[in-house]
């Protein structure tokens, strides 16, 4: 398979490949860097089993970021069933002024606002679906939306995967009952969102500025995309407070912040099995105290 690749991307682009090094590619894809015969390089994420559309909305994702000029991203230069073949992002040491600087750009890229929330398409959280076409309602109600595609949908993947038991449906028929009170306050802007932001979905680039990579595109209340930064670590207290000076958050944000990890903890439940049980309900039961 992979001698295909490489002579499909040597036809598309008029080269010949000089070298292939492979490097870390996360939990889902290969990732190799190649050479050409003019000594541009490459980004190469492979994976045979992935779904045919998988690169394909990766590639949308990282257009859109794109659009909003806000951070580097790296330019999609070829698509296909199997591969996503991408700029190379040369790496360096951070900047001096790494963190402030990230979480400004950060807070720009939520400044870029669609109409509605969602996205045109569907596309993918890690290799889990992301539903992200609304209906009516949901388009213009961020409440709705989030309840109905994000917590909920996650929810019937635990039933029907196993995962799923009293306790995780008391959990989820009270977030139900009551998500507009715990949501309260919280802004109904549809602001661009990388939707995946962890620390293993930014790179240093060969300024030393952050690069995001990865996503999970759509728009959507930005509070939901720093909850994710801070569900795993990796993010420092200069980013947050360089954020919150470019693009301050309403009050009360940090209520919310389970709710919205809680997405993401279930998605890993859903990926993973058991070892996110606990959290999961750990997350449910922190509004209900």
């Amino acid at each position: 398979m992979s001698s295909k690749i490489y002579s499909l991307i040597e036809s598309e682009l008029k080269v010949k490949i000089n070298s292939v090094r492979s490097v870390g590619g996360g939990c889902i894809n290969n990732a190799e860097i190649i050479t050409d015969n003019f000594g541009n390089t490459y980004f190469l994420k492979t994976n045979i089993n992935s779904p045919p559309d998988m690169f394909f909305k990766e590639a949308n994702g990282l257009n859109e970021l794109i659009k909003a000029s806000a951070i580097r991203i790296p330019k999609p230069i070829l698509i296909n069933e199997k591969f996503l073949l991408m700029e190379n992002i040369k790496s360096s040491s951070k900047s001096k002024n790494f963190d402030e600087n990230f979480g400004r750009a950060f807070a720009r890229l939520h400044k870029y606002a669609g109409k509605e929330f969602g996205f045109y398409e569907d596309n993918y959280i890690g290799s889990t679906p992301q539903k992200n076409i609304s209906d009516s309602e949901e388009k213009i109600d961020w409440i709705k939306f989030y309840l109905n595609k994000r917590i909920l949908f996650q929810f019937n993947l635990l039933e029907k995967a196993g995962y799923s038991d009293d306790k995780i449906r008391k959990g989820i028929s009270y977030i139900e009952d009551n998500i507009e009170n715990i949501l309260e306050g919280s802004e109904n802007i549809p602001s661009l969102l990388h939707g995946d932001l962890w620390s293993g979905n930014y790179i240093t680039d060969d300024r030393g500025e952050a690069c995001l990579i990865d996503p999970a595109v759509y728009y959507g209340n930005r509070e939901a995309d720093l909850a994710m930064t801070k569900l795993f670590g990796g993010f420092s207290s200069t980013f947050y407070k360089s954020y919150q000076e470019e693009f301050p958050l309403p009050d009360g944000y940090d209520y919310r912040e389970n709710i919205y990890k809680l997405y993401h903890v279930m998605n890993h439940l859903n990926l993973f099995g058991g070892g996110y049980y606990h959290q999961t309900i750990s997350l449910l039961n922190f509004y209900r105290k």
